[in-house]
């Protein structure tokens, strides 16, 4: 409940950067993937390109405040917590509000005499600071969550500036938002330690399966 740790936590981690992403190309696919384009002209390009900007500019905003709301609830789960902690008198209470708060791998780690510890230490603790204050690293992750959004449509799009066929441009774009996939999945793997490949493949097939349903649902 330190500041320092509590800062380190609100920047975007690995798994928020990566389902970002994947967000944002699940809506822009869901557009791309509409074959009307193929059989049009510039005119139906261009109104399909500034309708995929469009979408992920307002669910990177709408994403964004969620984000927000999401650190608020957080925070303030936080300080319910930490006042359900200091209102336990006793020490085997006091151990179970600890442990509580802890991840559970930590906690069967521990011994009751380092919970007894962390209990002196947190008795000498001023508290988290207020839930309703946003801090600078909230913003800028809530800037992350917009930018991620917006920005993974680009090299989606690029094909259809740079083609001239729209259907070899519409090729390329969803190669490009398969290597797109692979990638995040490849460095979720990284990061949580599972098998690199096996989850950028997961993710290909979670990409495509979450577009597949979004264009049948009307999305």
């Amino acid at each position: 409940m330190s500041a320092p740790a509590s800062e380190a936590k609100r920047f975007l981690s690995p798994v928020e950067r990566v389902s970002e992403v994947l967000f944002g190309l699940v809506m822009t696919l869901s557009i791309t993937g509409t074959l009307s384009i193929v059989s049009g002209g510039r005119e139906e390009i261009r109104t399909m390109i500034l309708s995929v900007i469009g979408c992920n500019i307002a669910w990177g905003i709408i994403d964004a405040l969620l984000y927000l709301l999401g650190v608020i609830a957080e925070r303030g789960r936080e300080i319910a917590l930490y006042n359900g902690f200091k209102g336990t008198r006793d020490v085997e209470g006091s151990r179970v509000a600890i442990a509580e708060a802890l991840p559970s791998g930590i906690v069967e780690a521990l011994q009751p005499s380092d919970l007894d510890q962390i209990s002196r230490r947190l008795r000498d603790h001023p508290g988290p600071p207020l839930a309703h204050r946003f801090r600078r690293e909230d913003l800028l992750g809530a800037l992350g969550v917009c930018f991620l959004v917006v920005f993974s449509c680009v090299p989606v799009l690029l094909p259809f500036f740079f083609m001239a066929d729209p259907l070899v441009a519409l090729r390329a774009s969803n190669a490009a938002a398969v290597v797109m996939m692979f990638l995040g999945g490849y460095s979720l793997g990284l990061y949580a330690g599972l098998s690199k490949v096996w989850t950028g493949l997961a993710m290909v097939v979670l990409g495509v399966a979450m577009v597949g349903l979004t264009i049948v649902l009307g999305g």
